[in-house]
């Protein structure tokens, strides 16, 4: 018997300013405009698309003390752009990125059962920890939390906001006009909460939402981060793109959710991908060549360099040859708040193999940030992009994937009118919505349904 075709998911990343867009091409349009999130997402509800992703800034990132246009220069607010979209749309889930660090649950809690009320449902939520002080200077706090207090607070403000949410079951309210009895019950939404990081007691004050509680997403790859998404997580992020390394993650988080009681479909594995599109697989390479060009200016390839070797290196030529210099290991780092920092781990083993490529292909600083830098995940022409992301999702790489496109807000329209169709054709992409609420898309159980099993099976 052969194995029944699986159903690829797809969303869609709005990325604003960074070094996967390019602002500044002509057809590129505000990143911060309402105008531009209201194309990218009807757009993205147009072509069925599960949900519509924001990511999170909360410090503009600096390079030698000084802001810079490679990376995020201006990020509205998640909640107040979720909940605008939220009007603005039907159907399409509305995923925000919000810090488990900085942020507290109540607040937190408040606003996605808020989001989920207003949209009809649809609310989801990437829980993330902030790994530095540079960010934590914004705020009252400061500072920064190890990595195993960092997923150790993420773990208990998750489980502190499932309990706010779950203050409320959902038939409270009597809203009798007749007796003038507005509640059922005048103790709805208390909780207690006391623990390691958090100790508060109240009444949570928004009842119980459409999906119960929000969809959960992570988006960290180190052990604890794979423990986290098996135990907790509906869905996670993923980096590993490529088919090997897809399927390797794929298969190790999967096997994680024994461990926690949880069924193998109770987990979606979504790698971010970006893509480019042309008539042909030829025009499409040409084409991916003059965006990874564009992508990485001369500026941006210094910029790029000075993360591994840790050094101001504005004096030199990007048309011309690596440093001689060695990179400056030293733990106060160039690049505040840049997560690409921690992928060398060892600057002085990369300078030597980025040297050794550069010899040997002849290429420039400027060639070899783009040579070893972000490369387009799907390249070809829409029939071979749809083939490709299908035999991925086939071969359990993933579930689908969520779709990073070069240009702010159009560039996801030739997705959708080209690619989406071919996969609707092949019968692994729905034509329509079946339900109302993003746990509907992602083929997730209702929390509630969810706890009458654990009742059932005990």
């Amino acid at each position: 018997m052969s194995k029944p075709l699986k159903q690829i998911h797809l969303a869609a990343h709005f990325p604003g300013v960074n070094n996967t867009t390019v602002w500044s091409d002509p057809k590129a349009g505000s990143h911060i405009e309402f105008s531009s999130f209201v194309h990218f997402a009807q757009t993205a509800e147009r072509a069925k698309f599960d949900f519509l992703f924001l990511a999170e800034g909360l410090r503009l990132r600096e390079q030698g003390g000084k802001i810079y246009d490679l990376d995020v220069v201006g990020r509205p607010d998640t909640f107040t752009v979720l909940a605008a979209l939220a009007a603005v749309t039907e159907r399409l889930g509305l995923t925000g990125t919000i810090n488990s660090t900085f942020n507290e649950p109540y607040e937190v809690a408040r606003q996605f059962a808020s989001l989920d009320h207003l949209s009809g449902g649809r609310a989801a939520w990437n829980v993330v920890t902030s790994w530095d002080a540079f960010t934590g200077e914004n705020f009252r706090r400061g500072g920064f939390l190890p990595q195993e207090e960092r997923y150790s607070r993420a773990k208990e403000f998750l489980a502190t906001a499932n309990e706010l949410f779950d203050s409320w079951h959902g038939d409270e309210i009597l809203a009798d006009q007749a007796t003038g009895a507005f509640l059922r019950d005048a103790e709805v939404g208390s909780f207690v909460h006391s623990g390691q990081h958090f100790d508060i007691h109240g009444q949570f004050n928004v009842p119980r939402s459409p999906q119960g509680r929000p969809v959960i997403f992570q988006a960290g790859d180190s052990e604890e981060g794979r423990e986290f998404a098996a135990s907790e997580a509906d869905a996670i992020f993923s980096r590993h793109a490529t088919l090997e390394g897809g399927q390797a993650f794929y298969t190790d988080v999967k096997k994680r959710l024994a461990t926690y009681g949880r069924r193998h479909d109770q987990l979606l594995i979504l790698p971010a991908a970006s893509f480019v599109l042309a008539d042909t697989d030829e025009e499409a390479e040409e084409l991916a060549k003059e965006v990874r060009r564009q992508q990485v200016s001369g500026a941006t390839a210094i910029k790029h360099l000075e993360f591994v070797w840790n050094r101001d290196l504005s004096s030199y030529d990007p048309e011309g040859p690596l440093p001689d210099i060695d990179p400056d290991v030293s733990a106060d780092h160039i690049s505040k708040g840049r997560a690409q920092v921690r992928m060398y781990r060892d600057p002085l083993a990369t300078a030597r193999e980025w040297r050794e490529l550069a010899a040997a292909h002849n290429w420039s600083i400027r060639d070899l940030v783009i040579e070893t830098g972000n490369r387009q995940n799907f390249i070809g022409s829409p029939a071979t992009v749809a083939r490709t992301i299908n035999a991925y999702v086939q071969a359990d790489a993933s579930d689908g994937f969520i779709l990073v496109p070069h240009i702010t807000p159009t560039g996801l329209d030739d997705f959708a009118d080209k690619v989406v169709p071919l996969l609707q054709e092949q019968g692994v992409f729905r034509t329509d919505y079946e339900g109302p609420t993003l746990r509907h898309h992602l083929g997730l159980t209702h929390p509630d349904d969810l706890r009458g099993e654990e009742r059932a099976a005990s």
